[in-house]
């Protein structure tokens, strides 16, 4: 990363405005017409503007509210997921109801409900390499609130190839990042961080958490941000990272330039083996040494079963008689966390097989692969595959194979 000039780059409008605004438009969006700068001419032109939101969770769900609420033209949503009770606490966008249902679908009912006017196109899946190319081309400006590494890279790649502006931003427990990449005006995502993280380098939401209301800040300045590119104001957050730390309430701009020596996008074939390593995650977990739940109930009295989740998750449910260490532990501590751990345990006499579980197995893997090379002969180390979300969802008659 080289040193940032000093000059804030610019850019021009990406849309022609739209030809006219309706009396019933006039009256919507009257805030936004008195705006220096902005006007009816800077509605028009987010009236013209399509935008594709990569993701309906912690950031895509401020980001659609309100660029739909600004009255952009029509917005594209992609997303794989299923509404999960544990999203409501950041994920506005959905409701209690919406439970089990398709995120991109539950978005789509939420912003006809601000604006039945409003084209929503959904997609029900992943963006990939075999379908990036053609939705950027297909849009004015993305934003990405994905939440893996491997799609945010592809994002920058695709915005490269195609000369697509790119809005990004990220969240992890109490902070959050957002910048611009527009190709030919600044650096991009590569210039600042120029290589592809291990898929399980950083924990996720769901490991690390993250502070609910942070999304609302990080979001609501990337739409905000599409808005400046859209209608060509203010000054983009190009060459510039926003860090915002919620617990100190402090805001920081890091300043970034192009790298020099940074070869350039000419297709998406690393990002594309980092796509295909991270969808097959799970495949490549399951590699392990696995027990499933029908086993693991025929054998329950016989093993020991230890829980890799934090402290809260098992306020939740836990596995009887399962012994708790934090998959942190194991990484600080290895096996002899473990051997500590067991030599607390009522069942430290002789050596007894064991099972690894945490929410649905991703964890526990990693536990496994960690410990296999200390494994003392004999003894047998498993992960249990789907974790307790697989354990709750068979109940104990029907995993009894005797039954």
């Amino acid at each position: 990363m080289s040193a940032a000039s000093n000059a804030l780059p610019t850019v021009p409008p990406l849309v022609e405005p739209v030809e006219s605004l309706s009396r019933a438009e006039l009256e919507r969006y009257s805030r936004h017409l008195g705006l220096p700068g902005f006007g009816i001419e800077g509605q028009r032109r987010l009236r013209a503007a399509s935008v594709l939101v990569i993701g309906a969770g912690g950031l895509g769900s401020p980001v659609i509210n309100y660029l739909a609420a600004a009255g952009i033209g029509s917005i594209t949503i992609i997303d794989d997921d299923v509404v999960e009770a544990s999203n409501l606490q950041r994920q506005i966008i959905h409701r209690d109801a919406d439970a089990g249902r398709p995120k991109v679908t539950s978005a789509a009912d939420a912003v006809h409900r601000l604006d039945p006017s409003l084209a929503v196109r959904t997609i029900e899946g992943r963006l990939t390499p075999e379908n990036a190319l053609e939705l950027f081309t297909g849009h004015d400006v993305v934003l990405d609130g994905a939440d893996n590494f491997a799609t945010r890279y592809l994002s920058n790649d695709a915005a490269e190839l195609t000369g697509t502006p790119l809005v990004w931003g990220t969240i992890f427990r109490f902070a959050g990042q957002v910048s611009t990449f527009v190709p030919g005006h600044g650096p991009m995502l590569r210039d600042l961080f120029p290589d592809i993280p291990e898929p399980d380098s950083v924990p996720n939401c769901a490991e690390g958490g993250v502070l609910g209301v942070l999304c609302g800040t990080v979001g609501s300045a990337m739409a905000t941000e599409a808005i400046k590119l859209i209608c060509g104001i203010g000054t983009p957050f190009i060459g510039r990272l926003l860090r915002c730390e919620a617990l100190t309430g402090e805001y920081s701009t890091l300043r970034f330039s192009p790298d020099p020596d940074r070869p350039q996008v000419t297709d998406l074939a690393e990002v594309t083996a980092a796509c295909t390593v991270d969808s097959n995650a799970g495949a490549a977990e399951s590699t392990a040494d696995e027990i499933d739940v029908a086993e693991l109930r025929s054998v329950h009295d016989d093993v020991l079963v230890v829980d890799v989740r934090e402290d809260w998750e098992r306020e939740l449910s836990a596995i009887p008689g399962s012994l708790h260490l934090p998959l942190g532990s194991l990484r600080d501590g290895g096996w002899q966390a473990l051997e500590s751990a067991l030599s607390d345990s009522d069942r430290a006499g002789s050596p007894i097989d064991i099972v690894i579980h945490c929410k649905s197995g991703a964890r526990s893997a990693q536990a496994v692969e960690m410990l296999s090379g200390s494994v003392p002969p004999g003894l047998r180390l498993r992960s249990l595959a789907g974790g307790i979300d697989a354990w709750e969802d068979v109940p104990r008659a029907s995993a009894d194979p005797r039954n």
